[in-house]
C-alpha cells in the first residue's frame, strides 16, 4: 500500500525556504505515519516547499489541517478525489468541523489518530471506508511507536531540531485555545523511559524541541522527567506556563536538564483581559518577579501576547511593547485574538454576531476576523502591525538581548530573522495609507 501524508502550505508569508521547512516539519504526520502497518510505503509531503504530484498511483492520501490551512487542504483533497484517490482528513480543524471537512474527503478522523488508523486501513482494504472515525477513548501514551522522522530526512532543516512529545493536553482551559477540546479535556503523560529512548535516537548535535503545550503541567512528572534528562547533556526548549516560576525546585531542574528557553503565554498585561478568557493562572502583579526568576536560572523567554480582547483600548499596544522592552523578553510573539472553531471564544463571538470574516485562510492570528468591542477592526490591525514593527526594531532587539545573560545571545539571530519576516509581511499586506498610519503612531 502506498500512502501520501500532506501538510498544506500556510497562507502566512515567509521570507525564506528555511522558515517554511522548519515551520512545516511538524511531528503530527511523522506520528501518524508510525501507525500504519509495517511494509506500507509512506511519503510525507511539505506543501510549503515541495510540489505535489497528483498523477502518482497512490492508495490513500492523508491531509492534516489547522484552521488557516483548511482551504488549501480542501483544494488538495478535491484534486485527488477527482482522480479517484481516497482522501482522509484529520487534525484540529477537521476535528472541530467534521461535517464541513467531509464535503472534501472520503473520511475524517476526529481527534487523535491512535487506534483509528488500523480501522481506516482495514476498511480501505475491504472497500468500506466510513465517513467518520471518532476517537471515543483517549489512547494510552505507553509504548507508542516512534514517529517516522526518517521520512523527513530529505528536509535538511529538520535535522537541526528533534521534536518530541512527552505529554498531551493542558491542565488549563483558556477560552481562545483549541488544545483542551481536541485532547478531550485531559492531560496525559508518556512513560519517562519511552521519552528517554526516543531522545537517544536524535543526533548528538540536535536541539530537542518538546512540542508539549505545557511540559510542566504536571509538576511531579516534570521533575522526574528533568532529572532523567540531566545525564543526557542535551539542550532543549519547550512550552510552559509562567506558573513554573513559583516552583523553584522544578525550575532549577529544568535549567540543569538543559532547558535554554521556554515559550510562555503571557497573553496580556491587563488583569481584566486575562479574566475575560479564563487565564486566571496568570497574575499581572507577579509578572516582573516571575520573569526575573526564570531569567536568573539562565532560561530565555519567548513571550506570547494577544491583542483584541474586549477590554483592550488603543493604549494596549504601547503598554505591551513597553512591558516587553522593560522586562527584556528575549523574543516576542504577537498575535491578534482569533475565534478558532472548537473554542469557547468562537462560540461566544459567533453567538454575538461579531464574526466579520468567514474565509478560514484569514484565521492566521495575524488578521482581524471579528468585530472588537472597544476598537475598530482597522485600529486593531494597525495597532498589531505597529507593535510588530516596534519589537522588531534594532533599538528593541538590542535593549532585550544585549546584556550578560547567555540565554539572550541565542535570540539575537532569531530576532533579526523575525525583523525580516515582519517587514516582508507588512510590505506585502498593507496599503500605503495603512502603512502611513502605522508610521505616524
Amino acid at each position: 500500500m502506498f500512502v501520501k501524508l500532506i501538510s498544506p502550505r500556510s497562507p502566512v508569508q515567509f521570507v525564506s525556504r528555511r522558515e517554511k521547512a522548519i515551520n512545516f516539519s511538524r511531528l503530527s504526520l511523522a506520528t501518524v505515519a508510525a501507525l500504519f502497518p509495517r511494509g506500507t510505503k509512506i511519503e510525507i509531503i511539505n506543501d510549503s516547499i515541495e510540489e505535489i504530484d497528483y498523477n502518482n498511483k497512490v492508495d490513500l492520501v492523508g491531509i492534516t489541517s489547522i484552521t488557516s490551512t483548511a482551504p488549501r487542504a480542501y483544494e488538495i483533497a478535491d484534486k485527488f478525489r477527482k482522480k479517484g484517490v481516497p482522501v482522509l482528513l484529520g487534525g484540529i480543524h477537521p476535528s472541530a468541523l467534521p461535517k464541513e471537512a467531509i464535503k472534501h474527503a472520503d473520511s475524517v478522523v476526529i481527534g487523535e489518530a491512535e487506534g483509528q488508523i488500523k480501522h481506516v486501513v482495514n476498511d480501505l482494504k475491504n472497500g468500506k471506508l466510513q465517513k467518520f472515525y471518532l476517537c471515543e477513548t483517549r489512547p494510552s501514551l505507553k509504548n507508542l511507536p516512534l514517529p517516522r522522522t526518517d521520512l523527513y530526512q530529505k528536509n535538511k532543516y529538520y535535522k537541526e531540531l528533534h521534536m518530541i512529545q512527552t505529554t498531551r493536553g493542558c491542565p488549563f482551559n483558556c477560552d481562545f485555545c483549541c488544545v483542551t477540546d481536541f485532547f478531550g479535556q485531559t492531560y496525559r503523560t508518556r512513560p519517562i523511559p519511552d521519552v528517554i529512548r526516543e531522545i537517544k535516537t536524535a543526533s548528538r548535535r540536535s536541539i530537542i524541541f518538546f512540542v508539549d503545550d505545557n511540559i510542566a503541567g504536571n509538576p511531579k512528572y516534570a521533575k522526574e522527567l528533568f532529572k532523567a534528562l540531566i545525564p543526557l547533556n542535551i539542550k532543549w526548549f519547550g512550552q510552559a506556563s509562567l506558573v513554573i516560576a513559583k516552583n523553584r525546585e522544578l525550575l532549577r531542574l529544568a535549567a540543569r536538564s538543559g532547558c535554554t528557553s521556554l515559550f510562555m503565554g503571557i497573553e496580556s498585561v491587563s488583569p481584566s483581559s486575562l479574566k475575560e478568557v479564563g487565564k486566571s493562572m496568570n497574575k499581572v502583579e507577579d509578572y516582573k518577579e516571575s520573569i526575573k526568576i526564570i531569567h536568573d536560572h539562565g532560561i530565555g523567554i519567548v513571550g506570547a501576547f494577544i491583542f483584541g480582547f474586549d477590554s483592550d483600548k488603543k493604549s494596549v499596544f504601547e503598554e505591551t511593547v513597553s512591558f516587553i522592552d522593560k522586562n527584556q523578553i528575549e523574543l516576542a510573539s504577537l498575535a491578534i485574538l482569533t475565534p478558532l472553531p472548537g473554542t469557547r471564544l468562537y462560540d461566544k463571538i459567533e453567538k454575538e454576531g461579531r464574526i466579520i470574516e468567514r474565509d478560514w485562510s484569514k484565521y492566521t492570528i495575524g488578521e482581524v476576523v471579528f468585530q472588537p468591542k472597544l476598537l475598530t477592526p482597522e485600529e486593531l490591525q494597525e495597532g498589531y502591525y505597529w507593535a510588530r514593527k516596534h519589537v522588531s526594531s534594532f533599538n528593541s532587539i538590542f535593549r532585550r538581548t544585549f546584556h550578560l545573560r547567555k540565554s539572550s545571545l541565542l535570540y539575537i539571530p532569531i530576532n533579526f530573522l523575525m525583523r525580516k519576516a515582519s517587514r516582508a509581511t507588512m510590505k506585502g499586506a498593507l496599503s500605503s495609507s495603512t502603512r502611513q498610519n502605522i508610521n505616524r503612531r
